[in-house]
């Protein structure tokens, strides 16, 4: 069957690889409530419900999940979405709906709300499963963005097996962007060193990196930087210790090397850092320990 909203799909699609060029993934709750405008008429991407059709629609058009919202939309094994069902009405409109956007193959945007007021954009997906018993859809990924380019796509003609492995890969991106959202939130979207509040030149910077035991992606294991804090951070030029001062290489104190270098990361050296208000976020001081002998061995 033949999708009716086929025109729509595409110029929303259009409008969210505009705004994830201009935006990152990530996006305002504002831009998407405000959408684009679709031949005189204003086609928004989200509304007060999940499952969302915009009135020029016959099928909806996106769906999303809002962080602490009152449903608990998850994974499953194999990586696809299991979306919660709107209500306990298995017959509701906006039920139906989806069932028939999964028997015309139609694709939707998902928005997985990280924190307040901003969502990850993926599109586009598709709803490849029902289940009535435990009130949930499965939605699959085919968003190409999710993967590497490779020279053969073979292994990928099959819709199901490319579907899986981008569903997984868009999982993963959810993870880590959910790290920096809550990460730049506690620091209330400043650099912790130099306090610059360009969201765009921010980063949240693991304490213990991903690939160790002790690096979970929780903010007590992580700090807002900016760009050039973060790579110096990384690469061991400075630190944080556990009193929350920065501490400088010595080496790197003693080098000249113009304004940069010594308004940038010279003149930080002692100097306190910014943390987030709750005790909660604040980073953890043994996981700061940890990184001193790290930093002092190097």
């Amino acid at each position: 069957m033949a999708d009716p909203d086929f025109a729509v799909r595409v110029a929303a699609f259009q409008f969210l690889e505009s705004a994830r060029a201009a935006n990152g993934e990530v996006l305002p709750r504002t831009l998407l409530e405000a959408g684009f405008d679709l031949q005189g008429d204003r086609v928004p991407l989200v509304g007060p419900q999940g499952i969302f059709k915009p009135r020029v629609c016959r099928l909806p058009l996106s769906i999303t999940t809002v962080a602490g919202g009152p449903y608990l939309d998850t994974f499953s094994a194999d990586g696809l979405i299991l979306y919660k069902y709107r209500g306990m009405d298995r017959l509701h409109r906006d039920n139906e709906g989806m069932r028939d956007a999964m028997r015309r193959r139609a694709p939707l945007a998902y928005f997985h709300g990280h924190v307040k007021g901003r969502y990850h954009a993926i599109w586009p997906v598709f709803i490849v499963g029902d289940s009535p018993e435990s009130l949930t859809f499965t939605v699959a990924a085919d968003d190409v963005a999710a993967r590497p380019v490779r020279e053969s796509e073979v292994a990928y003609e099959d819709p199901a097996i490319r579907r899986a492995y981008v569903t997984a890969t868009v999982s993963r991106r959810l993870h880590q962007a959910a790290f920096r959202e809550r990460v730049l939130d506690a620091y209330r979207e400043s650099c912790a060193l130099c306090r610059l509040r360009h969201r765009e030149l921010l980063d949240a910077s693991h304490i213990a990196p991903d690939t160790d035991p002790l690096g979970e992606p929780v903010v007590s294991n992580g700090l807002a930087l900016c760009k050039l804090h973060h790579a110096a951070f990384d690469r061991y030029i400075l630190t944080v210790d556990p009193d929350y001062r920065i501490r400088v290489r010595r080496d790197i104190l003693e080098e000249i090397d113009g304004p940069m270098l010594k308004h940038g990361i010279q003149e930080l050296d002692g100097q306190p850092i910014r943390t987030p208000s709750r005790a909660i976020h604040k980073p953890a001081r043994n996981l700061l320990a940890l990184r001193l002998e790290r930093f002092l061995a190097s």
